[in-house]
């Protein structure tokens, strides 16, 4: 199980990297300002920081270990933004002025976007992390 400060750790530079890499995606596709898409995605990431933090806990509790199998990895991804979805998508469509359907597809593309992300990230981290738990053993 992870502790709490990696836990953290592990969702601030997650966080991070997201919205360094969609802010300026998302404003390019959607045509919508810098400023607008810049506060929309950090009102995302903050919540999903938050999510983060509960869902992986919880992961952690149903898979117990630190080398998952890609499938185990597809689940916890997905499940991820799946929630993501669920609850942002009314907040996309208001502060974007759009229709539901439109900030369903918008959120559709981003949330496959972000199950890339989170797939490659999230080994990644693992194996800098075992590494380094498996330096601190010797």
């Amino acid at each position: 199980m992870r502790s709490i400060k990696e836990r953290l750790v592990h969702s601030i530079l997650f966080e991070i990297g997201g919205l360094v890499l969609v802010t300026p995606l998302a404003t390019w596709l959607t045509g919508h300002g810098f400023g607008e898409m810049g506060i929309l995605a950090f009102a995302v990431s903050t919540f999903a920081m938050i999510w983060n933090f509960v869902w992986n806990k919880l992961f952690d509790r149903w898979v117990p270990t630190r080398r998952r199998t890609l499938v185990q990895r597809v689940a916890q991804t997905f499940g991820f933004e799946l929630g993501i979805l669920v609850i942002t998508l009314p907040v996309v469509a208001w502060w974007l002025d759009i229709g539901l359907i439109e900030a369903f597809w918008l959120d559709l593309g981003f949330m496959l976007f972000f199950m890339l992300y989170a797939l490659v990230y999230n080994t990644s981290f693992d194996r800098v992390v075992s590494r380094r738990l498996e330096r601190e053993a010797r």
